[in-house]
C-alpha cells in the first residue's frame, strides 16, 4: 500500500474539489447550449460519476485496512491568520461513509433525471453538496471541517425551498434554523476545546490528544451531543425532519436519509467519543437511554403519520436510535454495529425514498388513505419497495439484521452495565423491532392492495433507469447482510482502535459509578 503524502499526489483534495469544479463549469454552458439537451444534467451525473470511481480507487487501492491510523494524509496552511489548515485525512470511520456519500449523491443525481425548472443551478447545488459530504468526512482540522459542515446546509436549504413540495419554505426555513443553531453550539465547543491547552491548534488529532474531562469537558461534550444530535436527530431534537422530508422531492431525501444523518453519528464517533473518552464512558448509559427513547418515540411516531414519507422519515428516526446504542456500548461490537447501522440506514431509506418519489410521480399523491391496489398496476415498484420494508425491519439475510444484532451484541457483552439495566435495553429494544414491522407492513398493505383506486388503474410502471437506481441501493444491503466483512474490513481496525482507547480510561470502573440498578 501506498500513501498520498508518499506519492506526492493530493487524491482526497481531488476527492474534495472535482464536484466543485463541476459546478464552476456547469456555468460556463446555457441551457439551449449549441442544442444539447440537458447538458447541466449530463455534466453533473459526469462528474459525479468521476468523482465515485475516484474514491472507490482510493479506498481500494491506497487505503490500507489493516491500519487503524489516518492514511492518506494532506496537509498545508491555508490561512495561517486565523489557525486554518487544509488538512485531510481518511481511518476506517470515514472511508465507508465517503463510499456511501458518493454512490448516494450519484444516484441522486440519475434520479433527478425530469427536473426542469433551473437545472443549472439544481445540479450545480448538488455538486457543491458533494464536495461538503466528501469534507466533512475527510477533514482534520475543527474550522475546516465546521466551514464544510455549514457549507453542506446552504445547498439542502435551497434544494428544499425551490423544488419541494406546498410547504417548501416552511420545511426549509425550519431546517435551517434548527441546524444552524446548533452549530452555534459545535462551534462554541470547538473553539473552547482549540483554546484550552497551553498552544493554540484547530488540529483534530492534537485536539483529541487533549482528552479534557471534569465540568470542563462535560459542558464540550454536551455542546457537541447537542449540535450532532440535531443532524443524526436525537429527541427532542429531530422534529425538522419529517417536515424535511414531506417537503424535499424524492432525490433531495435521498440526500437527506442517506447522508446527511450519518454525518451526525460520524461527527458523534469523531468528537464525543475520540475527545472526550472519560466523559463519554460517564454519559454511556444516558447515551443509551436517549436512543431507545428515539427507537420507541419513532416507531409510535411513525404510526400517526399518513403520509407515506413522513411515515419513512419517523422511521429513520427509530433507526438512528439504534447508533445511539452502538456508540453507547463502549466497545468495539457497538461501535461496529453503529457503523453497520449507518451504512445500511443510508442505503434502505434512500431506497425506500426513491421508490416512493417513483410512485408519487405517477399517483400524485403521498396520502396513504388515498392509495389502493397499485401492486396490480406497478408490480415492479411494489417488490421493490416491499423488499426495501423487509430490510427496514431487520429481516435476516438483510443489512439491517447484522447491523442490530451487532449493537445487540455490543450491549449484551459490556459487563459494565448492571445486567437489569442491559435486559432492560434489550427488551425495549426489542419492542421497537417488533413495532417496525406493524407499521411498515401496514402501510405496504394499505397502499399496493386494497379497494384499488379507479384514477390510479392505468399509471406506468417504472423504466430501467429507475429499476437500476432502485437496484444500485439494494442489492448492497442484501450483500452486506450475507457477506458482512465486506464492510466492516473497512472500519474494523479503526473501530478495536477506539474501543482500546477506553478500555484504557478503565472503562468497567467508570461505568460502574454510574451504572443504574
Amino acid at each position: 500500500m501506498t500513501s498520498a503524502a508518499q506519492s506526492g499526489f493530493p487524491w482526497l483534495s481531488l476527492i474534495v474539489l472535482l464536484p466543485a469544479t463541476g459546478s464552476l463549469v456547469l456555468q460556463l454552458f446555457q441551457e439551449d447550449f449549441k442544442g444539447i439537451k440537458n447538458i447541466h444534467r449530463n455534466l453533473a451525473i459526469g462528474f459525479l460519476g468521476a468523482d465515485f470511481l475516484l474514491i472507490i480507487y482510493v479506498i481500494s487501492q491506497l487505503f490500507n485496512t489493516q491500519n487503524s491510523e489516518l492514511q492518506l494524509i494532506e496537509r498545508f496552511r491555508w490561512i495561517p491568520s486565523i489557525g486554518l489548515e487544509w488538512s485531510l485525512g481518511v481511518d476506517g470511520i470515514s472511508a465507508p461513509l465517503l463510499l456511501l456519500s458518493g454512490l448516494i449523491t450519484l444516484l441522486s443525481a440519475i434520479a433527478s433525471w425530469k427536473i426542469t425548472n433551473k437545472p443549472k443551478l439544481y445540479f450545480s447545488l448538488l455538486l457543491i453538496q458533494s464536495s461538503a459530504q466528501a469534507l466533512v468526512f475527510l477533514s482534520q482540522d475543527f474550522l475546516l471541517f465546521f466551514l464544510a459542515w455549514e457549507l453542506e446546509l446552504v445547498p439542502v436549504y435551497l434544494l428544499i425551498a425551490i423544488w419541494g413540495g406546498k410547504k417548501r419554505l416552511y420545511a426549509a426555513t425550519k431546517f435551517i434554523l434548527y441546524t444552524a443553531l446548533a452549530s452555534l453550539l459545535i462551534l462554541i465547543s470547538g473553539l473552547a476545546l482549540a483554546l484550552s491547552g497551553n498552544e493554540f491548534t484547530l488540529n483534530l488529532t492534537e485536539l483529541t490528544a487533549r482528552s479534557a474531562s471534569g465540568t470542563f469537558g462535560l459542558l464540550c461534550y454536551l455542546g457537541f451531543l447537542i449540535g450532532f444530535g440535531v443532524k443524526l436527530p436525537i429527541f427532542p431534537l429531530h422534529t425538522w425532519l419529517p417536515d424535511a422530508h414531506g417537503e424535499a422531492n424524492a432525490p433531495v431525501s435521498m440526500l437527506l436519509a442517506g447522508i446527511l444523518l450519518k454525518m451526525g453519528g460520524y461527527a458523534l464517533l469523531r468528537f464525543n467519543v475520540q475527545m472526550f473518552p472519560e466523559t463519554h464512558i460517564k454519559l454511556a448509559p444516558a447515551l443509551i437511554i436517549i436512543g431507545i427513547v428515539n427507537i420507541i418515540y419513532g416507531a409510535l411516531n411513525a404510526f400517526a403519520q399518513d403520509n407515506v414519507k413522513r411515515r419513512i422519515a419517523c422511521s429513520s428516526v427509530s433507526h438512528m436510535g439504534f447508533v445511539l446504542l452502538g456508540i453507547g456500548a463502549i466497545n468495539s461490537l457497538g461501535f461496529s454495529g453503529a457503523m453497520l447501522q449507518m451504512l445500511s440506514h443510508g442505503l434502505i431509506a434512500a431506497a425506500m425514498f426513491y421508490i416512493t418519489g417513483s410512485f408519487y410521480e405517477r399517483t400524485n399523491t403521498l396520502s396513504i388513505p388515498n392509495m389502493g391496489g397499485l401492486a396490480k398496476v406497478l408490480p415492479i415498484t411494489f417488490a421493490l419497495f416491499l423488499i426495501s420494508s423487509l430490510a427496514s425491519l431487520a429481516l435476516p439475510g438483510m443489512s439491517g439484521f447484522i447491523s442490530e444484532v451487532t449493537i445487540f451484541l455490543g450491549i449484551t457483552s459490556q459487563e459494565g452495565f448492571t445486567s437489569i439495566f442491559r435486559s432492560i435495553t434489550i427488551i425495549i429494544a426489542a419492542i421497537g423491532l417488533v413495532l417496525t414491522p406493524i407499521y411498515l407492513l401496514s402501510m405496504c398493505r394499505r397502499v399496493f392492495f386494497g379497494p384499488r383506486i379507479p384514477a390510479l388503474a392505468m399509471v406506468k410502471e417504472m423504466n430501467s433507469r429507475e429499476l437500476s437506481i432502485g437496484l444500485s441501493l439494494l442489492v448492497p444491503t442484501l450483500i452486506i447482510g450475507f457477506w458482512p466483512r465486506i464492510a466492516t474490513d473497512l472500519f474494523e481496525n479503526s473501530t478495536n482502535a477506539l474501543a482500546s482507547v477506553l478500555q484504557s480510561y478503565n472503562t468497567i470502573a467508570f461505568i460502574q459509578s454510574v451504572q443504574l440498578s
